[in-house]
């Protein structure tokens, strides 16, 4: 069996497909898991009494242990396939998030906050198995749909999680124990998703990944991938690229609900709602990124993918800087979600590029490229943890950061002809279909 040329959305018969749906199914319960806390900030703030600082920390905590595990995540899937090492952390993922809920005080909090963020690690493995199961022609757009739908989990929490929040209050727990009992329901989630993935899923086209890595040409543990990336110019080039659009994209979902209920004085819910239409712009927006990278391609070649890229984080940056300059509710919000949009489109062009850097070393690059996303977020979560650091200044800083990098796009290069992930590169158009 060869990689797919075709994503058949409704279609369950072919492995490539069910890798598609379950992928980003399992990425959307561990972002929705990873950012479950976020809404709930105003309510965790006065029943742990936490500090600006001690809540600065958490947004950290919450991204920073995500780089070491994506880096690892990505070693795993290059020695044991997808399939074992997505449901082993699912699984493993799922208690901290139910843990949680045990916190009495800011060390036990930012203990759980910091173990949660190895969901973060879930992209790595999204992106990896999306790679190996979909052929060049639509790989960009595989990559970015499976990452988008996932992301979208981080909107769709914003929204629910206050839901959570108010039903268990209603039905007479108070704040500080309804909080609690929330944060079981994504934790039981992602086990029933740890054990589906197992059940439904395989590694490759061919199978077991012992097949795949026996195939000639595939990587093997014993040939050094993370080694071969570390040396790419390539890989660190998308190392800070993707700090400056995925990494400012998990720190707006960090504190997007908390700066609209302060500094645009609207409640809880609302501004959970708000905060949720950054994130809902995955949907789509994801996708679009990785849509126009594959066409681009296509029309002009691999310079095409760069030239989008530069283009779509020069929009981040510009959109960005608008909205740290908005005093109004009626212009904060679409600032914001133009701002999402090129950050999401970002994110997805991205990685349209990613497979083609070594393919032989995927899961290293994926991983160290994946990592640069939470280092970015870190070097953002400090500027928001900084005492005197308006939190609209903090915006401002990072939109004139993003078009600095924006310009590092265009020193991307390629070998002609481009590699081929293992099967030829196709010209067919990308398709999508309904069945």
């Amino acid at each position: 069996m060869t990689k797919a040329t075709r994503i058949q959305l409704c279609s369950l018969a072919t492995p490539q497909m069910r890798a598609f749906h379950m992928t980003w199914i399992a990425f959307f319960l561990s972002f929705f898991a990873w950012f479950a806390v976020a809404p709930l900030m105003a309510v965790i703030r006065e029943d742990l009494h936490l500090t600006q600082a001690q809540i600065g920390n958490t947004v950290i905590a919450s991204v920073a242990v995500t780089i070491f595990v994506r880096l690892l995540a990505g070693k795993l899937c290059d020695r044991f396939g997808p399939r074992r090492v997505y449901s082993v952390l699912l699984l493993i993922g799922a208690l901290p998030v139910m843990g949680i809920g045990l916190a009495r005080d800011y060390q036990t909090f930012l203990f759980f906050r910091l173990a949660i963020g190895g969901l973060g690690a879930s992209f790595v493995v999204t992106q990896y198995h999306t790679s190996v199961m979909f052929a060049p022609n639509v790989v960009g757009t595989a990559n970015a749909t499976t990452a988008g739908w996932g992301n979208l989990g981080g909107g769709v929490t914003q929204m629910v999680m206050p839901l959570l929040l108010a039903a268990f209050v209603g039905l007479g727990a108070g704040s500080a124990l309804g909080w609690r009992l929330a944060m079981v329901v994504p934790g039981l989630l992602l086990a029933a998703a740890g054990v589906a993935y197992f059940v439904l899923t395989q590694d490759t086209p061919e199978g077991a990944f012992e097949r795949f890595r026996a195939r000639e040409g595939a990587p093997r543990p014993s040939q050094g991938t993370f080694r071969l990336a570390l040396g790419d110019p390539r890989v660190w080039i998308l190392f800070v690229v993707y700090g400056a659009c995925f990494g400012l994209e998990i720190t707006v979902d960090n504190v997007a609900a908390l700066y609209f209920h302060d500094h645009f004085n609207v409640g809880l819910k609302m501004a959970g709602l708000i905060a949720g239409l950054f994130g809902t712009m995955n949907l789509f927006a994801r996708t679009l990124g990785g849509w126009l990278s594959d066409r681009s391609a296509r029309r002009i070649g691999f310079d095409g993918r760069a030239r989008l890229l530069t283009l779509v984080l020069l929009g981040e940056g510009v959109f960005l800087v608008l909205f740290s300059r908005t005093s109004t509710l009626a212009w904060a919000i679409p600032a914001l979600l133009t701002f999402a949009l090129f950050t999401k489109m970002s994110n997805g062009a991205t990685y349209a590029v990613v497979p083609f850097v070594k393919p032989r070393a995927l899961g290293s690059v994926s991983g160290i490229v994946g990592a640069g996303g939470n280092v970015g977020a870190v070097c953002a979560g400090l500027l928001f943890r900084a005492q005197g650091m308006a939190p609209d200044r903090a915006f401002l800083y990072l939109g004139s950061a993003v078009l600095l990098v924006s310009g590092l796009s265009l020193a991307l290069r390629f070998p002609t002809p481009a590699p081929s992930l293992g099967v030829e590169t196709s010209s067919e158009h990308v398709e999508i279909e309904p069945a």
